[in-house]
């Protein structure tokens, strides 16, 4: 994945484990700083985590000159990522010409526990 020096997804230091146009596995660190009190991964990073996930595989799907943005976005959070690190492992339920439908899994990997479950949707738009 490629980040503009200094954006926040450098920061987070997302790693791309799988890639393919029917499948997206990206990993994140559970690091101190990105923590809450209990010591497990922000729920909002996992919720980002996710979507980027998704998005990036969305993106895949489409052709030139079109792009996708989140259209809706559900995530049931099961257990707190601990260990880590988070692994979202994104694939297509459709891809449609107006709008694409992503699942998404979150595993704890040092735990194997499924962490968090989600659903999203993709509106397809023609770039500027």
């Amino acid at each position: 994945m490629e980040v503009t020096p200094g954006h926040l997804f450098a920061q987070l230091n997302f790693r791309d484990i799988e890639e393919s146009d029917d499948r997206m596995v990206i990993e994140l660190d559970n690091r101190p700083d990105l923590t809450n009190r209990r010591g497990a991964l922000q729920g909002g990073l996992v919720a980002t985590l996710i979507d980027v996930a998704a998005g990036r595989l969305a993106d895949r799907r489409v052709g030139p000159g079109r792009d996708v943005t989140t259209a809706d976005m559900t995530v049931h959070f099961l257990a707190p990522v601990l260990d880590g690190p988070a692994r979202a492992e994104a694939t297509v339920v459709r891809a449609g010409r107006r709008l694409s439908v992503i699942a998404v899994d979150v595993v704890d990997v040092a735990r194997d526990r499924l962490a968090a479950r989600a659903t999203l949707s993709f509106a397809v738009l023609d770039s500027p």
